[in-house]
């Protein structure tokens, strides 16, 4: 950081797992949560996120961290952005409120700490394979898949890139 900069706002949206629960006390309901890798930025990545975060007031996103990504088996040089940077570039959209990660290969433990009443996952995912959904539905909350738009995916953006 440079010498005398405060560091950007936007990074107060990134919180530890452990303040979770506390900090997701403060934001407005109906609260809506998602999860994923998000390692570059693309189009549908944001298409998404805006989309998620119209179903409710406020967006909580949990990110798998580096470790997470690599037991995934997206490929030995995933991910290319470290989680830091996955978080810092994921927390400066206006459409996140708040920005977690989990170490685990489900965020089933983040999702009991959010308490969510909107939960999120992408168009290729079935509603009753989405991570967490009974506990949701348990509450009275809403489990959605959201369809693509874009067809994009960081797999097919990397093997351009390396052609």
């Amino acid at each position: 950081m440079l010498e005398g900069l405060s560091p950007p706002s936007f990074e107060v949206k990134i919180c530890h797992p452990a303040a979770l629960t506390e900090r997701c006390q403060f934001l407005d309901r109906p609260l809506v949560f998602t999860n994923g890798v998000f390692d570059i930025l693309h189009r549908g990545h944001v298409t998404y996120l805006s989309r998620a975060r119209d179903l409710g007031s406020a967006l909580v996103l949990a990110l798998n961290s580096d470790q997470s990504v690599k037991r995934l088996g997206k490929g030995d040089d995933r991910p290319i952005n470290t989680l830091q940077d996955r978080m810092a570039v994921a927390a400066s959209l206006t459409c996140v409120d708040l920005v977690t990660w989990f170490e685990e290969d489900t965020p089933l433990e983040t999702i009991q700490l959010v308490m969510p009443d909107v939960l999120v996952k992408g168009g290729d995912w079935a509603v009753e394979h989405i991570v967490g959904n009974q506990l949701v539905w348990d509450r009275g909350g809403s489990v959605v898949a959201i369809p693509f738009e874009h067809e994009r995916s960081t797999t097919a953006l990397l093997s351009k890139i390396r052609r």
